[in-house]
């Protein structure tokens, strides 16, 4: 049983300097999760007009963007994704739609093409579809999803700031619904939205309280369009802070970094594996194109050695 930190023993940790704290976090990482690095690749299956006014978000409709917009990609274009991620060395392949929630019909077609992954690629299968009730989960559980990717994106507290087309309330039943029909959760949020380390805190305590299954970890790219597209994102140590603090708040749950960590991190990305990150998404974002994946793949090993030496 591991141990979980409380609340006194996290405002310790805040005052302690940095390089120390990234060395318990770890020292918590290498004893829970020994060496594990966990890549993952998603594919924007339906892209733009998005209901939602998520202040962050491209793909929203609220907004003038540049984004692309087009319907539920076909089934051979979504297995070629699958494929590729499969070769550029990735342990799950996430289906990403844009807009509030799926109908039944786009369920339909959604849990037929899981279903095609399972059987001709073979890799795991991950998706976000946004909110849905547990009888969908089932559906698609019944066709092979695996995990289901609902980010929180902020704290409850700083969430009316970001959202108000839904409630951090829907978030977090659609979190529920899916564990309750039985799939894995991956879950977590947005650093550089403009909320305090306090929100990181209190998302990072949210997500061990939802007994997620991993925390994907995005930094805010500001986006032209966007209300927050003249954001000044966090300074790299606030990052590396918050990122070892989530790994002392939740020791044995992958971490991973996606979106954002090429522009903000650059040459720092390295110590956010040193904070204890232990997975990244490769190939790229749902807009925005990410490195190489030869690039991560080098570097995975890398980072492997480190912790081995």
């Amino acid at each position: 049983m591991v141990e979980m930190i409380n609340r006194e023993e996290i405002e310790k940790y805040r005052k302690i300097a940095l390089p120390e704290l990234m060395s318990m976090a770890l020292a918590e990482k290498l004893r829970y999760r020994a060496r594990k690095v966990s890549l993952c690749t998603i594919i924007n299956a339906k892209s733009g007009k998005c209901s939602e006014d998520c202040r962050f978000c491209v793909q929203s409709g609220h907004y003038n963007t540049e984004a692309p917009v087009y319907p539920l990609k076909s089934n051979g274009e979504i297995l070629a994704a699958a494929r590729e991620a499969l070769r550029i060395g990735s342990g799950r392949f996430s289906l990403v739609t844009s807009g509030r929630g799926m109908g039944k019909r786009e369920i339909g077609q959604v849990a037929e093409v899981i279903a095609a992954i399972r059987s001709q690629v073979g890799i795991e299968v991950c998706g976000s579809f946004g909110i849905q009730d547990v009888d969908d989960f089932r559906r698609l559980k019944e066709a092979g999803l695996s995990r289901y990717h609902h980010n929180l994106e902020t704290s409850r507290e700083y969430f009316p700031q970001v959202v108000s087309t839904h409630t951090f309330d829907e978030r977090v039943e659609t979190i529920r619904a899916a564990h309750e029909a039985g799939l894995q959760v991956c879950a977590g949020g947005i650093f550089g939205l403009g909320e305090s380390e306090e929100d990181r805190i209190s998302m990072a305590l949210t997500l061990r309280e939802l007994q997620v299954d991993s925390i994907p970890i995005n930094v805010l790219i500001p986006l032209p369009g966007t209300p927050l597209a003249d954001c000044e994102p966090p300074v790299i140590p606030d990052i590396l802070r918050s990122i070892a603090l989530y790994r002392l708040i939740n020791p044995e749950i992958p971490i991973r970094l996606a979106a954002g960590r090429e522009n903000v991190l650059a040459d720092f990305l390295g110590q956010a594996f040193m904070a204890g990150v232990d997975g990244m998404m490769i190939g790229g974002y749902l807009t925005q194109k990410g490195r190489l994946p030869e690039q991560d793949l080098q570097f995975v090993e890398a980072i492997r050695g480190i912790w081995e030496g």
